[in-house]
């Protein structure tokens, strides 16, 4: 019952919202956050504690401005979401053009002729981010959690795939995830994952704003195993529009480099967190000592 509400909700969302009027829409959301934020709930309550972590200076006053903030820029993610199907993604190309920084690492990236592994936090918008990336390289393959119930897995399949990604399924599908996307990059193309967590034993142990946490392996492995660039990517939210900005680009030279390698951009993605913190959304567990007791002996044992 749960799962099929949730995926009328997000089919109404898909449905309704795009057809608002941009102001109402926007009101709307500031709305819905603020009052996520008065009622205070588990992943509000998360989100002050992450949010401690990236500011720790930050007077009681200062951390509740900055968390109404942070929801305020999820809740924009959540209506750009459901608007962006109905608008111009060539349009949206157009404009970005004017203020993706570090547009020559990725062509140079593309020029050496082994790929490109694009990672990114939890930032800004990453599916207008990825708008751009698909038209300035011809497309890019991603990643997919498969989603519960299945109808919501497509709905969120159609919405990437109509803004020229190819979405591979995480579990689920025909063949391996990982092998397509060393094919990918075999072929030159680029892959964008987001890579900000991964509290399972697959994820490599990095040290975070301080604190021990985990990020996902694959990024750097799957440049260790092809030769592929790797390279961060920020997400910004500028005005009422986008900046892309990709920078710090790496070469992976074994498996056994991969774990400094994920160690380099988790200190990447807290110096860009840092700069931008309300447009982090991570309302969710991160940092190993949130994890109950249980979980973390079991990550220690894994």
């Amino acid at each position: 019952m749960k799962e099929r509400i949730v995926d009328s909700a997000y089919a109404a969302g898909w449905g309704l919202v795009k057809s608002l009027p941009e102001g109402l829409a926007t009101s709307a959301f500031r709305l819905a956050a603020d009052l996520a934020v008065r009622r205070g709930g588990g992943g509000v309550r998360q989100l002050r504690r992450n949010l401690r972590r990236v500011v720790p200076q930050a007077s009681p006053q200062e951390l509740d401005d900055l968390v109404r903030a942070a929801m305020r820029s999820y809740a924009r993610y959540w209506k750009e979401t459901f608007r962006l199907p109905a608008m111009d993604a060539k349009a949206i190309a157009r404009r970005m053009d004017e203020t993706v920084v570090g547009r020559d690492l990725v062509d140079k990236a593309l020029a050496r002729g082994n790929g490109l592994v694009v990672a990114l936090p939890h930032t800004g918008n990453f599916d207008a981010s990825g708008i751009w990336v698909a038209h300035h390289c011809d497309g890019f393959t991603t990643v997919a959690e498969r989603l519960k119930p299945e109808s919501l897995y497509e709905r969120f399949l159609a919405y990437r795939e109509s803004l020229g990604f190819e979405v591979l399924p995480l579990t689920g599908g025909e063949t391996s995830p990982y092998r397509v996307m060393v094919e990918r990059l075999k072929q030159n193309r680029v892959i964008c994952l987001v890579a900000d967590r991964d509290l399972t034993r697959m994820g490599t142990p990095v040290t975070f704003f301080g604190e021990e946490t985990r990020m996902p392996a694959g990024p750097a492995r799957l440049a260790a195993s092809t030769g592929a660039t790797l390279m961060v990517l920020d997400n910004l939210f500028d005005g009422d529009g986008w900046t892309v900005r990709f920078h710090s680009p790496q070469l992976v030279e074994s498996r056994a480099d991969a774990p400094a390698a994920t160690q380099r951009l988790a200190d990447h993605y807290a110096a860009d967190i840092a700069a931008h913190p309300a447009d982090w959304h991570m309302l969710q567990k991160l940092w190993v000592a949130d994890l109950p007791e249980a979980r973390r002996a079991a990550l220690s044992a894994g």
